[in-house]
């Protein structure tokens, strides 16, 4: 055998292999991550769960405008508008609204609540045999492998009909928050070498109310934070068709597979830095730059240190400002806007003060300095995760939940495209790669010479 023959150097010549003139991109228009010139998506489908605003066509020119979000027609706005002046839980309401397509009436609503405490319940023995007998280090991955895993429980895992889908979707809708603590005290005590304990979850309390219920050794919590959480959830709820997590879960409905498979699938997309896990990076980024910024009063200063990271001399060097640009807002991401209002509200109250101007100072400061650095004219604003991850943190939730909390919020999401994806599409989604290689002969194997990792 080759002496060189090795992992790092069969690591080698695959790179060679698969690696080609990015230029071809262009030679061929290919559109790269399914994106248009300019930046806006592919046209894939049609839907009527969601509508994500970000600019309009003048034209045929993109022209940035101000961030509106609609769930079936409804604009968020209203949705949190609502609940705050009444002062109630929203996320089983903008759930509903997304499922079946229109704002739940009062018995509706209570109906729904009822349904969610009943389905709550896992299979004797889940949490023992599926989350303590094989702990995670990560509660994204325990939650993909805990939903393929309530495949082998169900009556009926295969049946793809809208009625036994919008079953196996209110399942999992209502047990995923269970599955997720769970896994969490699971990997304290496996990995950090932490107390366990397990709470169910309290009949009639919002999903909020529950997963703080269930998170804290006390299970106490104030009214304004299961409040903050739940405005966290509606808002994460979903985000069009187009999200890399939900044409994930649509891709793998188009090919007819089970509704645990298509979740599954969804959650390991939401995994992702570059999708769901960028509010842990917001996070992290935070920090750097208290470490590193002498006053936080001083826009020159931040200034100074965002243009570090953009150089990739500072941060983790990837040269990004996380929280800040999107692919289809330009002004203004509605869902930022809710929560920095959000938390402006109430960062006095958990200490959070500088956190929240210094947040604020990113959101003002690091568009200037992106649009120096692309050159492109592209208006760019400040995302959801800029300060969802701050609302976890003021909420002593663990950072490794903040992507978990994530996918139980999009699960809505997630389960209302599955549902269109088979009512209304009913074809297998096969896009085109243009291939690039030569012919090649087939060689004998006694014929054939070393390879290239196998040569001086």
């Amino acid at each position: 055998m080759c002496a060189k023959l090795n992992i790092e150097s069969l690591a080698g010549a695959l790179k060679q292999n698969s690696a080609f003139d990015e230029k071809l991109y262009s030679r061929f228009g290919v559109k790269r991550g399914l994106r248009n010139p300019d930046g806006t998506g592919v046209l894939a489908g049609i839907t009527r769960v969601s509508n994500v605003h970000g600019y309009y066509i003048d034209e045929y020119e993109k022209v940035p405008c101000e961030g509106e979000l609609f769930y079936r027609g409804v604009n968020v706005n209203d949705i949190i508008a609502s609940v705050d002046r009444d002062d109630r839980f929203g996320y089983e309401e903008a759930s509903w609204l997304l499922l079946f397509g229109s704002l739940p009436t009062r018995e509706e609503l209570e109906f729904y609540d009822v349904i969610m405490d009943e389905y709550r319940e896992l299979p004797n023995g889940f949490i023992e045999d599926m989350i303590m007998r094989a702990p995670s280090p990560d509660i994204m991955n325990k939650l993909a492998r805990s939903v393929l895993a309530l495949y082998s429980y169900d009556e009926n895992p295969d049946d793809n009909s809208p009625d036994n889908v919008l079953r196996q979707s209110l399942m999992l809708i209502s047990r995923l928050p269970i599955i997720m603590t769970a896994a969490h005290q699971v990997k304290r005590r496996y990995y950090d070498n932490e107390s366990l304990f397990l709470h169910m979850p309290i009949p009639g309390q919002s999903m909020a109310e529950n997963i703080l219920s269930m998170l804290r050794l006390n299970r106490k919590f104030t009214h304004a934070e299961a409040k903050l959480l739940d405005k966290c959830l509606i808002l994460h709820a979903e985000h069009g068709g187009g999200n890399n997590s939900t044409f994930a879960c649509r891709t793998l409905t188009s090919s007819g597979t089970d509704t645990f498979s298509a979740i599954a699938a969804g959650i390991g997309a939401l995994k992702g830095p570059r999708h769901g896990g960028a509010n842990i990076k917001v996070c992290r980024m935070l920090d750097e730059i208290k470490a590193n910024v002498r006053d936080y009063k001083d826009d020159d200063e931040i200034s100074a240190y965002l243009q570090k990271q953009l150089n990739r001399e500072a941060g983790d060097r990837s040269g990004l400002i996380y929280g800040v640009g999107h692919a289809v807002y330009t002004l203004s991401d509605p869902r930022a806007v809710i929560l920095r209002e959000a938390v402006e509200e109430h960062c006095d109250d958990f200490g959070m003060r500088e956190d929240y101007e210094l947040l604020h100072a990113v959101e003002r400061l690091a568009p200037a300095l992106l649009q120096n650095k692309m050159q492109d004219g592209n208006a760019i604003c400040a995302n959801v995760d800029l300060y969802s991850g701050l609302v976890y943190r003021m909420l002593d939730i663990p950072v490794e939940l903040y992507t978990p909390l994530f996918a139980i919020a999009r699960l809505s999401g997630w389960c209302a495209h599955r549902l269109e994806e088979i009512i209304t599409c009913r074809r297998i989604m096969r896009p085109a790669y243009r291939p690039f290689h030569g012919r090649l002969p087939y060689i004998e194997l006694d014929d054939r010479k070393e390879n290239l990792i196998c040569q001086d």
